[in-house]
């Protein structure tokens, strides 16, 4: 199976979607991470979920930049991460200071493993690719539950509510992961106004529409009588038209391979040179007195960057002078 986003129109109505299959790209990222230190299978699917959502997301918004998903609290799961380049390369991992409860289904809600006290949040973030000198990344921050403080218990209610929140949209989002496969549907009332206005008549403010268009609901309804395991096992096209077949549907030719959803990690022997030079030259002599070399691991793609005493000197030298480091990449 291979890796795939699918862009879809119903046509004539204001309602969008997308299908993403994360399939070898998946295993790609599971496969990287040390044996002894693999997540649990409620955090993979977790993380699978998230780099699912994160995809969705980005392909959604086009934006020019990192759309980064974070999830954090004071459960056992402190927190997870999925990281979407404009180019569709994901990553994600998590940081786990605690012990799960044991599962046979092998999924756990999010009061479970991050929202134990009722204080988790969920961070959206868009970071630019070519920030403007003193440009922020813009970060919307909303709580792990509803309206009426009850606790949303799945990363797709969380997301549902915080398109609702931020974008004043309708939107209905199915997710789910297992170790092979990371999948999601998502199901958008498209804007009545500006720009791709579909209205023919007199524009209307978005919010008068919001739970109201019977088009969308209508599709969400449908949408959501997909099962875990029927995302997880159909193909796209099976999925489309057993939710859909009564619609007329526009599809745009799938986005794969390196034009599509795949893993890509962003770290470098050169970050994590600037990351020891800002520790300074006194505090790396002083981990090289304690072990005879620095090993920096990145969480996100299992790569480790190491350095021994030549090459941590040349870290605060003039590199032209000198030759390169005596320790390769990793």
């Amino acid at each position: 199976m291979t890796t795939e986003l699918h862009k879809f129109l119903f046509e004539g109505l204001p309602v969008r979607g997308m299908l993403v299959r994360l399939t070898d790209a998946w295993q790609e990222v599971l496969r990287r991470r040390d044996p002894s230190e693999a997540f649990e299978e409620p955090v993979r699917q977790l993380l699978g979920e998230m780099a699912a959502a994160g995809v969705l997301m980005q392909a959604n918004i086009k934006f020019n930049g990192a759309v980064v998903l974070q999830i954090f609290g004071d459960g056992p799961v402190k927190v997870a991460v999925a990281e979407v380049q404009p180019d569709l390369g994901f990553r994600t991992t998590a940081k786990v200071v605690g012990e799960l409860p044991s599962t046979d289904s092998g999924h756990l809600p999010l009061d479970v493993m991050v929202n134990v006290g009722g204080e988790g949040r969920c961070a959206i973030t868009l970071d630019p690719q070519n920030r403007m000198p003193g440009q922020q990344p813009y970060q919307g921050v909303v709580p792990l539950h509803g309206d009426q403080r009850e606790p949303l218990l799945q990363l797709s209610e969380v997301l549902e509510h915080y398109m609702l929140q931020s974008e004043q949209l309708d939107t209905k989002l199915i997710l789910a992961s297992n170790d092979n496969i990371a999948a999601g549907l998502l199901i958008q009332r498209l804007p009545l106004q500006g720009v791709g206005n579909l209205a023919g008549g007199p524009q209307r403010l978005d919010e008068d529409e919001i739970g109201l268009n019977e088009a969308y609901n209508r599709i969400a309804y449908l949408a959501a009588t997909l099962t875990r395991e029927e995302l997880l096992t159909l193909d796209a096209d099976t999925i489309l038209r057993r939710l859909f077949w009564e619609e007329d549907i526009i599809r745009f030719d799938p986005m794969k391979g390196l034009e599509g959803p795949h893993f890509a990690c962003t770290c470098s022997r050169e970050r994590v040179s600037t990351m020891l030079r800002n520790l300074g030259r006194e505090e790396v002599e002083s981990i090289l007195t304690e072990q005879a070399q620095i090993d920096v691991g990145c969480e996100f793609c299992g790569e480790h960057y190491r350095f021994d005493a030549v090459d941590a000197a040349e870290l605060f030298t003039d590199t032209t002078d000198h030759p390169p480091g005596s320790t390769s990449l990793q």
